[in-house]
């Protein structure tokens, strides 16, 4: 796998190596000895699926300690921009965020570790997302932040009047409001 850093220290993006023939393709879409090599040791103990159609933005969602959660994404079906925001207080990189297109097409999967909110804008039509946690979802961890916080100046390359909230999304503070997030 091709493993690519991003600006922000602890998201990386990771490309699979694709063999293809006329039958098709095969891919490895996870190695636990390849990714604690390139990436980091940490354990998966749980898979998520979500389907969701165009406009729809989820996030920006994060658990906080001792709940946190690293998080493995990728795309299976459609096109989505996913997107992690630091919100690791006394970060160099606090309050910046990492935006890459995962489809089912690239084959990208993006690595987001502990201390992240983290969310994406479904583009295609539909889209099916799986991703995976290295903790279990704890709902008395659970944190949000705005979609839409303008300090935190996210392009979801939806046009607003699109974009489709569950009724929890459309009411998380901004960052600038959040009481707890991590040390």
């Amino acid at each position: 796998m091709k493993i690519t850093k991003t600006e922000i220290e602890g998201v990386v993006i990771i490309e699979p190596r694709i063999f293809e023939d006329a039958r098709g393709y095969f891919f490895e879409s996870f190695s636990e000895r390849e990714f604690a090599e390139q990436v980091c040791d940490c354990r998966f103990v749980q898979d998520n699926e979500a389907l969701s159609s165009y406009g729809v933005v989820r996030g920006l969602h994060f658990q906080l300690p001792p709940h946190s959660q690293s998080k493995l994404v990728r795309v299976v079906k459609g096109r989505i921009l996913d997107i992690a925001v630091d919100i690791r207080k006394g970060s160099p990189t606090f309050g910046k965020h990492v935006a890459v297109e995962l489809s089912a097409e690239n084959h990208r999967q993006i690595f987001i570790s502990r201390g992240f909110a983290h969310g994406y804008s479904v583009l295609s039509e539909e889209a099916v997302v799986e991703y995976k946690c290295d903790n279990y979802y704890a709902p008395d961890s659970e944190g949000a932040i705005a979609w839409n916080d303008a300090d935190l100046a996210i392009d979801w390359q939806i046009p607003t009047d699109k974009v489709i909230l569950s009724e929890k999304d459309k009411q998380h503070p901004t960052l600038a409001e959040c009481k707890q997030l991590f040390e």
